[in-house]
């Protein structure tokens, strides 16, 4: 596994932190791990349990929809925003229409981007800059201003 962070963001680097995930399910609960050991020192005023499972779920997403030919990575990165929270999650092959789902009471899937719209702020999807699919989620007031 690998990880990069920030420790000193400035105007120029929003970036707080990164991490690279191999696409198989123990990435999911690192990626948890790692977020909540890497946002501490900046201490967020926002729920970090709240962002550590809209984490959860998109990086799930990842692993289960992200295709790639060669072997391909999960990046996830996070931003402050003024005082705003930013999560990014990168996956490789072509960009897809992300879209929220309204699974039936018995179906044991499809709820993870419904989870992630009824926590966040905001969130989007659209092309990822590394190539792929990136989703993005948005906690607004994560820092007093």
């Amino acid at each position: 596994m690998a990880y990069t962070i920030d420790r000193y963001p400035c105007q120029d680097s929003p970036r707080l932190g990164a991490m690279t995930l191999h696409p198989e399910p123990q990435s999911v609960p690192r990626a948890r791990r790692w977020f909540r050991k890497f946002i501490a020192p900046y201490n967020p005023a926002c729920s970090v349990d709240d962002c550590t499972l809209m984490i959860s779920e998109l990086v799930t997403n990842a692993i289960l929809y992200g295709q790639a030919d060669d072997p391909w990575l999960v990046r996830v990165e996070w931003y402050r925003e003024g005082t705003a929270l930013r999560v990014d999650v990168h996956n490789p092959g072509f960009p897809v229409n992300v879209r929220v789902r309204h699974p039936e009471a018995n179906d044991a899937h499809g709820r993870g981007l419904l989870l992630v719209d009824s926590i966040a702020d905001s969130w989007r999807s659209g092309p990822s800059r590394h190539g792929g699919t990136v989703v993005s989620f948005v906690v607004a007031d994560a820092w007093p201003a």
